[in-house]
């Protein structure tokens, strides 16, 4: 069962990795597909997959079919979380717009401005395995339509049918992916990123998966775009004496399931909520009948530690830079604002970090392995491009040309110091 140590004994390590054998399989497949296109990703979807594809892309007439096989209470749930985010993701690009306004007059005649662009083709990739990610599509495809994307490929692996799930294709058919490809793992990703006789290159690569996916998406990086190089998923809560051990203990359990390799730690001022939170979670295991994975992230990867002040966990918060961060404790505003370093924060015992996975309108794909001390989660401006432009009159040339000039010399670059010269 989980580990409880003092704060002292704990090591902030970096154990997660891409195996050197991993990204050797990775290269190979990339290469693959690139010499063979659309032939090597049926190769290894039916070496990986075990599945005979007929074809790479989802029919139309079956996008369309699909909302027969919904039922009202999911379709009502999808439309709950697709409509949350939406307006989230609105707000966002409203506030955005405002640095596509940029236009400044550095000097009589030099007029500098920006433009917001958006990206033009996405592909989206959605983890398939035990369960289909249903809400990973939401979370990319949204504030990719709200930033004005036109092209989007969605790729998720076959079931043993060859097809993919009908709430995948339901998602797909309500935001207007007309191409949506049944196909995974790291061939999934070079298709995107390379193209094939089939699919169409992208410019840019989002979405959660598994190592494969991940290496894949590391390999192809600067051929496209990616959101982020993302490991095992995290929970970081900080809980006082105050905080309900089974709420504590539920939320720990949510985030184990997803791998055994997901880290659900806790950090508390009190021996006594640690001691209790340790015995609900093993009260809790035995109640649910799917709790093997949960149970073996939580022995490998779980931990509870031990600290003498909350002051001290905030520290230890930001050094973690945790990709969920949840506070449970009496005063959370004196705490909040020191926290600096996290993909998303869960405020409060009723702020089950679940609601952030699904419908809150926050966005789920968020940065792991420390990556949050210096990135943020997806967002609608990851699908824009900021541009720059300038405008130099004969004026403005006079006021900036000399200094250009004097500068390129000194540098040793004679020719743009007379590209400059001769307009002067």
């Amino acid at each position: 069962m989980v580990r409880i140590i003092r704060a002292k004994d704990f090591k902030l390590g970096s154990d997660w990795t891409i195996s050197s054998a991993v990204i050797k399989k990775v290269r190979r497949i990339i290469s693959e597909v690139r010499l063979r296109g659309d032939e090597a990703v049926f190769e290894y979807t039916r070496l990986f997959d075990g599945v005979e594809l007929r074809s790479l892309r989802v029919k139309q007439s079956e996008l369309k079919q699909v909302a027969k096989q919904i039922s009202p209470a999911l379709s009502k749930a999808i439309q709950t979380a697709v409509d949350n985010l939406y307006l989230f993701s609105k707000k966002q690009f409203s506030l955005l717009k405002k640095l596509n306004e940029l236009k400044v007059e550095m000097r009589p005649g030099v007029v500098a401005s920006q433009k917001m662009v958006p990206i033009k083709r996405i592909g989206i990739y959605v983890p398939g395995g035990r369960y289909p990610l249903i809400s990973s599509l939401i979370m990319a495809a949204v504030p990719a339509r709200v930033a004005g994307v036109k092209e989007i490929a969605v790729c998720s692996p076959p079931g043993k049918d060859g097809r993919l799930p009908p709430a995948i294709l339901y998602v797909a058919e309500m935001l207007k992916i007309e191409e949506v490809y049944p196909m995974g793992g790291a061939q999934a990703v070079a298709a995107l990123a390379c193209g094939t006789q089939s699919i169409k290159q992208v410019d840019k690569i989002v979405g959660p998966g598994n190592v494969y996916v991940t290496a894949a998406k590391k390999e192809l990086y600067g051929l496209v775009g990616i959101d982020f190089i993302a490991g095992p998923t995290e929970l970081l809560i900080i809980a006082d004496g105050e905080a309900k051990e089974e709420l504590v203990a539920a939320d720990l359990i949510a985030q184990a399931e997803h791998d055994p390799l997901a880290r659900p730690w806790l950090i508390t001022d009190t021996f006594r909520l640690a001691e209790a939170v340790r015995a609900e979670l093993s009260k809790q295991l035995k109640e649910w009948s799917e709790a093997r994975t949960a149970a073996r992230s939580l022995a490998k990867q779980g931990l509870i530690i031990i600290v003498d002040r909350l002051e001290d966990a905030v520290e230890l918060a930001n050094e973690i830079a945790p990709e969920h961060l949840a506070l449970m404790v009496k005063k959370p505003a004196q705490l909040a604002y020191k926290l600096k370093n996290f993909g998303s924060l869960f405020i409060g015992q009723l702020t089950t970090e679940a609601l952030g996975d699904y419908s809150s309108g926050l966005n789920h794909i968020l940065p792991t392995s420390r990556a949050a001390r210096y990135t943020g989660g997806l967002s609608v401006k990851d699908f824009l491009k900021f541009q720059t432009v300038l405008e130099v009159s004969r004026k403005g040339l006079k006021e900036i040309g000399p200094a250009a000039v004097s500068l390129a010399e000194a540098e040793g670059l004679f020719g743009h110091a007379a590209s400059v010269r001769r307009r002067l």
